[in-house]
């Protein structure tokens, strides 16, 4: 069930929704320019073929929420769900939040976090977790305004590569 959540900001109607097959087009633009916005466009590898059967298989491995104003896709926030030993319960882990340029500080950053917010507490989930660059103090600002703790103490490790 597609459930979407309108908010209207500066007299515009955003509405965050559901991705579904169509919005591949438009799910790679963002991508793109969110590998921009971190000063790694290079490093995309998703391609449409591949978001189509991740996202849309009869179960996704991941899911995209959509921000639009009058149609026009704006932002998106990726996730997919974890699971906490120490809480005994599922989570989110929120992969990417990109909102292009021209719509930062419209909120609608903030409506996507709270459509996350709702699917976690409609999915009894006991947190939502992600990253975000040290140096991205406008980030980072953003998410302590809508009530995030930002971790001090724990840094993101991986494997990834030839390693795997």
């Amino acid at each position: 069930m597609e459930i979407a959540n309108r908010e209207n900001i500066k007299g515009k109607n955003i509405l965050i929704r559901d991705a579904n097959q169509r919005d591949i087009p438009a799910i790679m633009e963002l991508i793109y320019l969110k590998a921009e916005f971190d000063g790694c466009p290079k490093s995309v590898e998703a391609t449409p073929q591949k978001l189509e059967i991740d996202l849309f298989r009869e179960t996704p491995l991941a899911f995209v929420l959509l921000a639009e104003v009058d149609g026009d896709t704006i932002g998106l926030a990726t996730y997919h769900f974890i699971y906490s030993t120490f809480l005994a319960k599922s989570g989110i882990w929120l992969d990417d939040l990109y909102v292009k340029a021209d719509y930062r500080s419209h909120r609608v950053g903030q409506a996507l976090m709270l459509r996350l917010r709702q699917i976690a507490k409609e999915k009894g989930c006991g947190r939502i977790d992600w990253t975000v660059a040290v140096s991205n103090e406008r980030g980072i600002n953003f998410y302590e305004r809508i009530g995030a703790k930002i971790m001090k103490k724990t840094k993101l490790c991986r494997l990834d590569g030839q390693i795997l």
